[in-house]
């Protein structure tokens, strides 16, 4: 069933992407999604002992979690500009590279972390060795904001939020 739903999502994205409706752009559409889908499906739902509720629960927790991680992106890239042009922000740019362990148990929690602090500008994420991140800072401020683990809360919220209720 999973193969079947992921095929359908993409085959719809192709059609609303491509705009085209001829018999060779959607033929090139299935050949495509039907090679995505056999080399990735297990990528999209590696769990798959959950239920549809729970899956639309998840979809709306990160359609939450969007306007966040935007919101910080705005702060930092405020930020980064102060380091570049201003010459306090000269003196206050340190870079350095952090080490932490996250408590995220899923590979895909993971990514989404790791992707999240490297789309926030003046962190990359460098490294990912099971539990720990190495990560990539401009400043002490941006280590500070990474250190206090609030994206990391914020992804935990959307796919390991039982991993809070233990916490």
């Amino acid at each position: 069933m999973y193969p079947v739903a992921v095929f359908l999502l993409l085959f719809v994205n192709w059609i609303v992407l491509s705009g085209k409706f001829d018999a060779f752009h959607l033929g090139l559409g299935v050949l495509s999604c039907l090679i995505v889908t056999i080399l990735s499906q297990d990528l999209l739902y590696h769990d798959r002992t959950k239920g549809l509720k729970a899956r639309l629960l998840e979809a709306w927790a990160f359609i939450r979690y969007l306007p966040w991680i935007i919101w910080e992106v705005v702060k930092a890239n405020l930020h980064v500009l102060k380091l570049a042009v201003t010459q306090k922000g000269y003196e206050e740019m340190s870079p350095r590279v952090v080490t932490f362990e996250t408590y995220l148990k899923t590979d895909f929690a993971k990514f989404v972390l790791a992707n999240s602090i490297t789309l926030t500008p003046g962190t990359i994420t460098m490294l990912i060795r099971g539990d720990v991140f190495h990560v990539h800072t401009m400043s002490q401020f941006l280590e500070d904001d990474l250190l206090t683990g609030a994206i990391e809360r914020k992804v935990a919220e959307v796919f390991e939020p039982e991993v809070l209720k233990k916490a």
